[in-house]
């Protein structure tokens, strides 16, 4: 149907006006997609968001009343006012629209700014750009009161991040995924790989991108955060079930450097009969980066070390990074190809970590392909399915997004998009060989990471209790983003020595924490230093100090081993839950408020959060504390599963915390079996 200002059909309806195009349209149940185009129609992007599911349209109404539009999907309805005038001082007819967002119960959300009379603001700006992009900007006005949610992992403690500010870009220990829950009410994608920011101001939200063809978001509506994030999850896709070796133990350092070494590590752990799921082969097991192989004198038969981890129980997860270095004998072939991502400017160098090189463009079908088949010829032939994408922003060595370019475009137009892709490439060559569950630990992400098996860590963290406080919220906010597998290196990854009583308390605080992550990896850069040389005197990458769980004295290892034995008994509670983030969406690491949304209290603990719905963990994160104060959402009794002693719910209350406990709390009587094992 068309009218004098708006054109519409079953599930969308589209406005044009002086240049401008814009499409509101109905993307899922509650759910809608708006794209925005200056000089020229939309396009169709599929970045992050899926088609919408079958029959998820079902009370899609869309009505025209003049110059008022009006999209309603089940509980989000979306009003769009149309002006034409006249403009006397310009001598010029100006057409505009603005957009405002309704919940089910007629509540405003959010709306497009308003031009302000004199002021003639553009809720949605253009600035061009060379190359036909534009700069764009989205002005959105919302409830000052609004609390906020989500955005990735941004290394600092707030858990409600109304009033920040965010770089959309992704560095080593940022990821930025750009979408944000609120406690009003409703859910928002910046569906937009461009590099750019994000304000979330008392009397603004903008939202920036610095080169991009158009405007395009989504949103939806929802009466619970865990409404809100089952539709996301709906739009841009379902991490896959988790395997079992994903729910285990995971043993890693700074690094195993040869095959008997890390093999006496795995012989070692069921000696003492420790459990371990996964034992991680790091960087530098290879000649030259890029070689995506063993170095030989180091790892002289992959596929009998692969055979008798298999024989332990454990799964191998090698390291893969996306630099090939100038010296790699696959760099003639990558470079002639155009796989590898180029500078704009100098020399195509955007890393030197052990001499130049650049990086995979895996924004090329092509790269993804030759990239898989030559893992898939080193790695994937001896029984390794797990890979570890390090390096996933990627980590150029100065971040200057302007400076560099892809096979789909500019870094600054398309940049933030490269870890999903990174991960994509080894899911779908996983999935094509039939292995139906690829896991790939990494190191960055962007929406729609989830679906490909993306397991999150949190990056090369300082080893601090600063630090780990930090990796709270970030865990937290990566949930609601969508990635529901996250995981810290446990311990930090840099500044810890073996040899630090200090560090050894921080250690055991930390393990205690992961041992209720998503996932738990031992992990680090420990001091001091191990030197490394080939058999003919040449050098090779150092390794740290050993990491072992009895590589910190006796007391320490009688703490860590506990822990690693509590997290086999969570392993059918872990199960359960990992099930619920693959078939519902729903995060594994919580904030309180996800699963309490009617206790105001829940919605500011920030040094909390819930493992599924029925634990609340509570990290001591101060050296020497001995006890901490614990908030109980109200709406539950809560157990404590040291004493076995019920509180009830909507109460602070403190808790002691010798070194070997960290105060875990069931929710009304789940898990009767773990009272008493802390």
């Amino acid at each position: 149907m068309t009218d004098h200002h708006f054109r519409t059909d079953a599930e969308s309806l589209t406005w044009r006006g002086g240049g401008e195009t814009l499409v509101v349209q109905a993307w899922g149940a509650d759910s809608v997609r708006v794209r925005a185009a200056h000089g020229a129609d939309v396009i169709d992007t599929d970045w992050a968001l899926l088609p919408p599911q079958a029959g998820a349209h079902e009370k899609v109404r869309v009505a025209v009343d003049g110059s008022v539009a009006t999209l309603t999907n089940g509980e989000l309805r979306v009003v769009v006012t149309a002006r034409d005038h006249f403009d006397g001082q310009s001598g010029y007819q100006r057409f505009a629209c603005r957009l405002e967002f309704y919940g089910a119960d007629g509540r405003l959300l959010f709306a497009e700014e308003d031009a302000g009379g004199a002021l003639k603001l553009r809720a949605r700006d253009y600035s061009a750009q060379d190359g036909g992009t534009y700069a764009t900007t989205l002005a959105l006005v919302a409830d000052p009161t609004e609390k906020l949610y989500g955005m990735g992992q941004y290394q600092q403690d707030i858990l409600d991040i109304k009033g920040c500010t965010f770089e959309l870009a992704h560095r080593n220990s940022q990821v930025s995924v750009p979408f944000v829950l609120s406690s009003a009410g409703y859910g928002f994608l910046w569906h937009n790989p461009a590099v750019g920011r994000a304000t979330f101001a008392s009397n603004r939200t903008e939202w920036v991108a610095e080169s991009t063809r158009q405007i395009d978001y989504w949103v939806t509506a929802g009466s619970s955060p865990a409404q809100i994030t089952a539709a996301y999850a709906n739009a841009t896709g379902h991490a896959p079930m988790m395997p079992e070796h994903g729910l285990g133990f995971w043993q890693c350092k700074l690094r195993y450097w040869n095959q008997e070494q890390l093999l006496e590590v795995a012989r070692e752990h069921k000696r003492r009969g420790l459990p371990m799921d996964v034992i991680v082969a790091d960087f530098f097991h290879w000649p030259h980066m890029g070689d995506y192989r063993f170095e030989e004198e180091f790892w002289p038969d992959p596929a009998a070390m692969v055979a008798e981890l298999k024989d332990l129980g454990i799964e191998l997860m090698v390291s893969v990074w996306p630099q090939v270095s100038h010296s790699s004998e696959n760099y003639a072939r990558m470079a002639r190809e155009g796989w590898l991502a180029l500078s704009n400017r100098g020399v195509d160098v955007q890393m030197a970590f052990e001499g130049p090189s650049q990086f995979v463009d895996v924004t090329n079908p092509a790269a993804r392909e030759f990239l898989w088949e030559t893992c898939r010829a080193n790695y994937a032939r001896h029984g390794i399915r797990l890979f570890w994408l390090d390096e996933a922003e990627p980590e150029f060595a100065f971040y200057d997004y302007a400076a560099y370019r892809y096979h789909l475009g500019q870094v600054r137009e398309v940049g933030n998009i490269y870890p999903q892709l990174f991960a994509r490439t080894f899911h779908d060559g996983l999935m094509a060989d039939g292995d139906g569950a690829p896991v790939s630990l990494v190191r960055a992400a962007w929406a729609g990471s989830q679906r490909y098996g993306a397991l999150v860590w949190s990056g090369d963290i300082h080893s601090s209790f600063a630090s780990m406080a930090r990796q709270i919220t970030a865990g937290i906010h990566m949930g609601v983003a969508g990635i529901p597998w996250f995981a810290t290196d446990i311990g930090g990854f840099g500044g810890g020595r073996t040899d630090d009583p200090a560090f050894h308390e921080l250690l055991v605080r930390w393990f205690q924490f992961g041992t209720f992550l998503p996932v738990m990896r031992l992990h680090g850069d420990r001091g001091p230093a191990e030197r490394v040389r080939a058999a003919d005197g040449s050098h090779r990458r150092d390794s740290g100090a050993a990491n072992e769980l009895w590589s910190f004295g006796e007391e320490v290892f009688a703490i860590l081993s506990r822990y690693a034995h509590l997290r086999e008994r969570l392993r059918d509670y872990t199960r359960s839950v990992m099930g619920a983030a693959h078939t519902d969406g729903q995060p594994v690491m919580r904030a309180l408020f996800h699963e309490f949304p009617g206790d105001p209290a829940a919605w500011d603990v920030a040094d909390q959060f819930l493992f599924g719905p029925d634990l609340l963990v509570a990290p001591v994160l101060q050296a020497g504390a001995r006890s901490r104060p614990v908030y109980l959402p109200a709406g539950a009794d809560w157990t404590d599963l040291r004493t076995g002693e019920v509180h009830h719910g909507g109460q602070r209350i403190e808790v002691d915390a010798p070194i070997e406990v960290i105060p875990v709390f069931a929710r009304a009587g789940a898990l009767p079996g773990l009272v008493g094992s802390l």
